[in-house]
């Protein structure tokens, strides 16, 4: 006699919860969220096309460069891509949709994510090239230029290009949100196995009045019409999701399907990352965890000292003073050809040691099976980093903001308020925190990196797969602990504008 299957049990479920669950998943619920980053950004726009052009007065460059970086990636860890859940660059995609119908494919050979490492690369060099953080007019234009895209993209392909290929904030938010304790699923498989119209993915929207499509079991005809919602925009089936990868968390799959059985489920933080095959084995995705490690670390290097000792060295040794060019070299070598010779070579070395070179264990097979090990310590350095930032220059927005209703005659606390608001604590005080952080994020790397060593390779070849990638990480933890020892630029604070002005 067989045994009984055991009964597939979904995990909790937050969109069951009493008022947030009904929130999100009310017809205009993502409206609802997206409308306050909406008048936001609008308002970043205006100041920065109108107001003072000085980094620490103006709302476009504190909001994005203080405000948004250190919040997102408390979001990411806490609750998951709730920035891409809000995210108002995509707010006309209803609109655009409507107007290009069906549209065609965003193009084959751009269907993967080096246009976003690409993109990557390119904001973090020219923040520092064009000193971005600095300039709100230019910080007002990048927002501009985000809609522009966003829209352009939504109204010439069916599914939605700019999230899932183009944009460099998103391919940050998708490679540290499988870290989040919350991912897509279904309630129940069977019932997707029977499922008509694939709403999840397809939509529920009609171009017919109504359409009564055959029940399943018991439950009665479901009705689609032209007041629908749109399915997913980046083309995910919600029973086969394994990864928050390319998950914007719009819900939309939720919202369209008639049976009710998507779920937003809670699941371990580390769940997805120690997963076989929750990733697709490619050079691109894959890249991209390891890249953004390395990443965070250039992108602080050059907000401290040494840079500029190693910039004074490039300019003797090439013979230009060419700052964009000096940078442009530093950051090719730090953010891209780095990580690319160090991963591939400590999956080459862990071959070796293993004395496994042929497939099962290929040299891309295990550059992918390491790779979701870096998410922890590259989050852990971006966290660190951002949180800095964030940390000693919270506050900045109260009077920036009070003094942009002063230039356009409001009045709500009188003209002669002495704002003295900066930091919710002193930088040495969070240097603590920083230590933690990082710390945290090169232990939980190490701990991925073990757990895959021994899954890939068995008990007693795991020692030498692991120790390539625990010498890596341990290079970068001592690069990230020799940045954030030295004295880093408080960027869009009114010392700094001292300083520069």
């Amino acid at each position: 006699m067989s045994r009984a299957e055991p009964l597939y049990r979904p995990p909790l479920d937050a969109l069951r919860l009493p008022i947030i669950g009904r929130l999100l998943k009310a017809r205009r619920g993502r409206l609802f969220f997206q409308m306050p980053l909406l008048l936001i950004a609008l308002l970043l726009i205006y100041d920065g096309f109108t107001g003072e052009q000085l980094a620490s007065r103006n709302l476009a460059t504190v909001g994005a460069w203080v405000h948004y970086r250190g919040l997102v990636i408390l979001a990411l860890l806490l609750a998951g891509n709730l920035f891409c859940m809000s995210c108002p660059f995509t707010l006309p995609r209803t609109l655009a949709k409507r107007w290009a119908g069906k549209g065609k494919r965003f193009p084959r050979l751009l269907r993967n994510k080096w246009l976003a490492i690409g993109g990557l690369f390119l904001i973090f060099w020219l923040y520092e090239a064009t000193d971005m953080w600095a300039s709100p007019l230019l910080t007002a234009w990048v927002i501009v230029a985000y809609f522009v895209a966003a829209f352009a993209l939504e109204l010439l392909f069916s599914e939605s290009p700019f999230c899932k290929y183009v944009c460099p904030l998103g391919a940050f938010n998708f490679a540290y949100s499988t870290l989040s304790p919350l991912q897509i699923g279904v309630r129940d498989p069977k019932t997707c196995q029977s499922c008509v119209g694939k709403e999840c993915i397809n939509g529920s929207y009609s171009a017919q009045p109504v359409i009564v499509v055959e029940p399943i079991g018991e439950k009665p005809p479901i009705r689609h019409d032209a007041r629908g919602v749109l399915g997913c925009g980046t083309l995910l089936y919600a029973p086969q999701v394994k990864s928050n990868m390319d998950c914007t968390l719009c819900l939309d799959c939720a919202r369209a399907c008639p049976h009710d059985n998507v779920i937003l489920g809670l699941r371990s933080p580390l769940r997805e990352l120690q997963r076989p095959h929750s990733l697709p084995k490619r050079w691109d995705v894959n890249f991209l965890l390891v890249a953004l490690a390395f990443m965070g670390v250039v992108n602080a290097f050059g907000m401290v000292p040494p840079v500029y000792a190693l910039l004074r060295e490039m300019a003797l040794a090439l013979g230009t003073g060419a700052e964009w060019l000096l940078l442009l070299i530093i950051f090719f070598i730090g953010s891209l050809a780095l990580p690319a010779l160090l991963s591939i070579g400590a999956a080459w070395l862990a071959n070796l040691l293993t004395g496994r070179q042929r497939r099962p264990h290929g040299l891309r097979d295990t550059f992918a099976a390491f790779a979701p090990s870096f998410v922890p310590i590259g989050a852990g350095i971006w966290a660190a980093h951002y949180g800095f930032h964030f940390i000693v220059g919270a506050l900045t927005i109260v009077p920036v903001f009070h003094n942009f209703l002063l230039d356009h005659g409001v009045t709500l606390f009188g003209t002669q308020v002495n704002w003295q608001l900066g930091a919710l604590a002193e930088a040495d005080q969070f240097a603590v925190v920083q230590v933690i952080l990082l710390i945290g994020g090169y232990l939980l790397s190490l701990i991925l990196a073990r757990r895959i060593a021994v899954r890939e390779y068995g008990p007693a070849r795991a020692q030498g797969a692991f120790l390539p990638y625990a010498l890596l990480f341990l290079a970068l933890l001592l690069a990230a602990f020799f940045i954030f020892s030295q004295p880093m630029e408080m960027r869009g604070t009114a010392e700094l504008d001292g300083l520069l002005h």
